[in-house]
């Protein structure tokens, strides 16, 4: 068999599966999990962060500001949150992840009534414990953006991500939240004078240990979080939110950084084996015009330098599929 050609195409099942390497170290999920230490993600430890991008951020962390940062796909925008929450040992990143439909209500939290209608009515056919239905914090989640917000002794990483894809209205709701640093769950208000503090569940967490209490129905910040908002200048954001944020735009790597980045991803790989993708990622986005994301040439020089690599002409038609133009139509 072909070692390159795990799957043939031929329509008779073999046991070739069994010669597929392992995977690309950012594409490894187990092994991520593995190497998380104290809730600190490693993904963003290969990042390679220029001087502008240092001061940004460190003035975003004087300010309690929000970093709102612009670029093409595949820049790093995401990773820089990442790396920041990796240095700066401040756990795992609470991501938001944006599309069309996302509302500030889903960001703070989430309250499961219907859950707690089915338990209530199954408690009284005697078939759960009524009780238990009288903890209203078990039917409510926070969202990323609400588990940033509640009180610590160090701020959490938020990253809203592609913020571009939201409705017209999920930046302007922001504002508000990001100038007060605090939101209401009505629901627990409600019962403030009755159970004036509620345990509920924190984004990313799914053991009752984990429940957080809140006060009177109000999650306040004590340490403003360092919120990353990422966009792919698909439309332009309110001026409003502009003006609360610090901005940042992240340019593609150019060659030398390019190097730097392949080398923290391929320890100790011979230059030899890659400089002449590396030429040939340049070459392809030299004109100014197209789009190829970095993490595109780490794919390339994965196959590249693999055990199992393609060959000749093989070799040139699969790097033309790995690094195809992203804003081709």
């Amino acid at each position: 068999m072909n070692n390159w050609k795990i799957y043939q195409g031929s329509g008779k099942p073999h046991d070739g599966i069994a010669e597929l390497p392992a995977p690309p170290p950012w594409r490894d999920f187990a092994a991520r999990r593995d190497q998380t230490e104290d809730g600190v993600d490693p993904r963003g430890k290969t990042f390679r962060a220029r001087k502008n991008e240092v001061d940004l951020v460190n003035a975003a962390l004087y300010l309690r500001r929000p970093l709102f940062i612009t670029g093409p796909p595949g820049s790093g925008k995401s990773t820089l949150a990442y790396a920041m929450a990796y240095e700066l040992k401040l756990g795992s990143v609470l991501r938001w992840p944006i599309n069309s439909r996302s509302t500030l209500q889903e960001g703070l939290y989430h309250y499961d009534a219907l859950a707690r209608l089915w338990e209530i009515k199954a408690a009284s056919e005697g078939g759960v414990d009524g009780s238990a239905t009288e903890d209203l914090g078990r039917y409510i989640k926070l969202g990323p953006l609400g588990t940033a917000l509640l009180p610590g002794d160090k701020p959490r990483v938020l990253l809203i991500d592609e913020i571009d894809k939201a409705d017209i209205d999920l930046p302007n709701d922001l504002l508000h939240v990001f100038e007060e640093g605090e939101f209401e769950i009505p629901e627990l208000v409600r019962i403030q004078s009755k159970t004036p503090q509620v345990r509920v569940m924190p984004a990313g967490r799914r053991s009752e240990a984990d429940r957080v209490p809140i006060e009177g129905g109000w999650v306040r910040c004590s340490t403003f979080p360092l919120v990353v908002i990422t966009s792919n200048s698909e439309r332009e954001m309110p001026p409003a939110l502009r003006r609360r944020c610090l901005s940042l735009t992240i340019e593609p790597p150019n060659p030398k950084e390019l190097a730097e980045i392949v080398d923290a991803h391929f320890a100790g790989i011979d230059p030899s084996k890659v400089d002449e993708v590396i030429k040939d990622f340049l070459r392809r986005r030299a004109d100014g015009v197209t789009i190829l994301a970095t993490d595109q040439l780490l794919n390339a020089i994965f196959i590249v330098t693999g055990e199992h690599a393609p060959e000749g002409h093989e070799m040139e038609q699969v790097l033309d599929i790995v690094l195809h133009e992203l804003n081709q139509e």
